[in-house]
């Protein structure tokens, strides 16, 4: 008779333990809800998705507003295709990861190695520099950010590829787009493989990112957003019209938000990457000051409050402002993606943190 009663006593506590979990669980999503809603409002976002996982498992999943205002189409964060930006960088860190598992490629091998036809600069330097930002090649220039030109990887090298170096590689940090146009290249040379063949191959179908793709500018994406900037008369009108096939690597992806959170978690519990080629990707790089730059292989890397690591980054387009964030040791993934250029997406990306990291 103890014993039974010893049990229910048990199963009672048990049962009044995850209630109480689920509950503050609930209790947080509807936070979060709110805060996503005032952040939509405040700043006259079309659209917007939101994900979180937690332990691998999607805890809270949501759209809204619209992916086309004028159609009043509803955002759904598991379909609706937005433009990730330069979350694209780390998604083909992946790539780069994938092929030193495979003996393929080396970090710190010359880029000429991958490409010899690439026109010498006065300094050689490797593709662990250009992946971190730290080889010298330079950025956007002017209105190439808008750029309307279909062009392929290769062809877009022309871009950039006579310019000087900034600065001598590993001496300094600079952001550069143009040297993951590189490194799509790279890819392309070292896979022996289309750049866009082996993501599908190697990293979206493996991780069924079945909404992950190149953003055609020439081709009706029945999933795709509409693409939304702000006057100055604060209205929200569509953005120009731009082609980012030749800078896919660095930009120029479409996916949804669980999309993201799938990738977020190969990143925290690897399958198709080695452990050994992760911790490359997010290891900051060190200059040669000794100074970190905070910076891996396609990967931002900061703390949170609790001091506990974060791996992310951000994206901005042309109707595009993105944020992925991995926790690691809270075994958390957060995605947001909206269809609107230059909102303050890393304010509502801490919001969030504050109330998911506990």
């Amino acid at each position: 008779m103890k014993k039974l009663i010893s049990l229910l006593l048990f199963i009672n506590l048990s049962f009044g333990f995850g209630q109480s979990l689920g509950s503050l669980q609930d209790e947080k999503i509807k936070t979060a809800k709110e805060i996503a809603e005032a952040f939509l409002n405040k700043n006259n976002i079309p659209g917007m998705a939101i994900s979180v996982s937690k332990n691998g498992k999607i805890i809270w999943s949501e759209g809204f507003g619209y992916s086309n205002i004028e159609l009043k189409t509803e955002v759904s964060p598991s379909e609706t295709q937005f433009r990730i930006a330069s979350i694209s960088k780390p998604i083909t860190a992946a790539a780069l990861a994938k092929l030193v598992d495979d003996r393929k490629l080396d970090f710190d091998e010359s880029i000429y190695t991958y490409i010899p036809e690439f026109p010498k600069k006065k300094f050689d330097f490797t593709v662990r520099q250009v992946a971190g930002h730290i080889a010298g090649i330079r950025h956007y220039n002017g209105q190439e950010f808008i750029l309307n030109k279909k062009m392929t990887i290769v062809e877009g090298l022309d871009i950039f590829k006579d310019d000087p170096l900034k600065f001598k590689p590993g001496s300094d940090f600079s952001y550069s787009t143009y040297g993951w146009n590189l490194l799509s290249v790279v890819v392309q040379n070292a896979a022996q493989t289309p750049f866009n063949d082996y993501m599908q191959e190697t990293i979206f179908k493996p991780l069924k990112m079945d909404y992950t793709t190149l953003d055609l500018s020439d081709s009706n994406m029945p999933n795709r957003t509409q693409f939304y900037r702000k006057t100055y008369a604060n209205k929200i009108v569509l953005g120009p019209t731009v082609s980012n096939e030749h800078k896919v690597a660095g930009g120029g992806f479409l996916s949804a938000s669980e999309d993201l959170v799938k990738f977020g978690n190969e990143i925290i519990s690897p399958e198709i990457l080695s452990e050994a080629s992760l911790k490359e990707l997010v290891t900051p790089l060190t200059l040669d000051s000794g100074e970190s730059t905070n910076y891996g292989i396609g990967f931002g890397i900061g703390k949170t409050k609790k001091e506990t690591s974060i791996y992310g980054h951000t994206g901005g387009g042309v109707g595009a402002s993105t944020l992925l964030r991995m926790y690691p040791e809270e075994n958390i993934v957060i995605s947001i993606l909206t269809n609107l250029s230059q909102a303050p997406i890393r304010d509502i990306g801490e919001e969030l943190e504050l109330i998911f990291i506990d």
